[in-house]
């Protein structure tokens, strides 16, 4: 399959974990199009490790999916960080560099990302962040919408107005996460649907699928350590039908099983892509991305 996307990411894609480095030492089953990294996990790796993790940057398609910048945090930018990040994108040719918009530091790291306060001041704040960042970079940075637990205080807008707000402030890419737009449906009550609908399609680099937990309050936590469910794979789905197809990943961060389970959900994502070239009655997933 081929495309004209602007990052070259096609088809479907996985998040690269350490545990999957066996399974993949030797080769890279054809289903998978890409592969995605947290960089903070990754920079300053050396050893057997850095070596097999460059003989794979080397020969396959990677994006890089940021945990710690922070874009919507009070302390200044870490522009070290940033430096040593652009060396690492650099060094092994990543396509594309995505970000969560939240917070996730202060003083010091949380270890959690949180939500920005839906203002029209947090707006502007997180563009002018971001710019600042991508000049550091010398990259655009697409942002990707959150999954959060508390509502924002003191919030002007809703979420939905605040995402579109900052995208357009900023002038930047959207990495679409499906499964945190049906989290935060539930937990917030409201129609995923609808939400999607709302949002900039021409904007989308690439989606994300994952798997949640529920407790048993009801609430559902985006731990990435389950399978993808059905209402979510309906959400991507209905997706591709209102924005066309973009290239799609499968996250799994914790109870990762082995490579095959999850060879079957990136095979899924390719299921629902070339469902959605059938019904359109193009020739290829080229014509339908197009």
């Amino acid at each position: 399959m081929t495309t004209t996307h602007p990052f070259g990411l096609i088809g479907a894609g996985l998040g690269l974990r350490r545990a999957l480095l066996p399974a993949l030492q030797t080769s890279v089953p054809d289903s998978i199009n890409f592969f995605e990294v947290s960089p903070e996990n990754w920079v300053g790796v050396g050893g057997h490790l850095g070596k097999l993790f460059r003989s794979l940057t080397e020969r396959h398609r990677f994006v890089a999916h940021g945990l710690a910048l922070s874009l919507g945090g009070p302390a200044p930018l870490d522009t070290a960080f940033l430096r040593e990040l652009k060396q690492f994108l650099d060094y092994h040719d990543f396509a594309l560099y995505t970000e969560h918009l939240s917070f996730c530091s202060d003083e010091g790291h949380f270890y959690d990302l949180y939500p920005i306060p839906f203002t029209e001041q947090a707006v502007k704040h997180v563009a002018g962040r971001l710019r600042r960042a991508q000049d550091i970079l010398e990259r655009p940075i697409a942002l990707e919408n959150a999954s959060y637990y508390v509502q924002p205080p003191q919030a002007e807008m809703d979420e939905l107005n605040f995402i579109n707000a900052v995208l357009s402030e900023a002038d930047c890419h959207l990495h679409l996460d499906v499964n945190n737009i049906y989290v935060n449906s539930v937990n917030h009550g409201y129609d995923p649907v609808n939400f999607l609908r709302g949002l900039p399609g021409e904007r989308i680099v690439y989606g994300h699928v994952a798997g949640h937990d529920l407790e048993p309050s009801g609430l559902i936590i985006d731990t990435h350590g389950q399978n993808t469910i059905a209402p979510v794979w309906d959400l991507l789905a209905e997706a591709y039908r209102c924005f066309g197809l973009f290239p799609t990943l499968v996250e799994r961060d914790s109870n990762i099983p082995p490579l095959a389970e999850l060879l079957v959900e990136v095979e899924q994502i390719h299921t629902l892509q070339q469902h959605h070239v059938d019904c359109l009655g193009t020739q290829n997933i080229s014509e339908a991305a197009a």
